[in-house]
């Protein structure tokens, strides 16, 4: 068994350097559009599912879908279901959810901030 060397150079649980290495995937999950501000729309709290798509706005029902079920199945949002009739879904973040988050919020920041930078960098072209 090989022992994955992380970005810090120490023996790690991955190496998102190596092609081969299963954090790629989480990586792309993560840092997709979509899930970047489904994310951060649900570290402000649990929404269902069509107060979660006016969150994030321009996200098609198919797009939304597919995220929440990616997201769910890497550990970082949870569903739960509410035994009425119909049934209510709700969708809040794990611990591993708020962990991530916490860092995509900061991203999401500096990209606000540095917008008009970026703006003016672009009109250069």
């Amino acid at each position: 068994m090989s022992t994955q060397v992380g970005l810090s150079g120490s023996a790690g649980p991955g190496d998102a350097f190596d092609s081969d290495c299963p954090s790629r995937a989480v990586l792309d999950h993560v840092t997709s559009k979509w899930a970047v501000l489904v994310l951060v729309a649900l570290s402000r709290g649990d929404h269902r599912f069509s107060a979660l798509r006016r969150a994030v706005g321009g996200v098609s029902e198919k797009m939304l879908a597919q995220t929440l079920r990616t997201l769910e199945c890497d550990g970082f949002v949870h569903r739960e279901v509410a035994p009425t009739t119909p049934p209510q879904v709700s969708y809040g973040l794990t611990a591993l959810g708020h962990g991530v988050t916490g860092h995509l919020t900061g991203l999401i920041r500096w990209i606000e901030e540095q917008l008009p930078e970026v703006s003016a960098a672009r009109s250069r072209g």
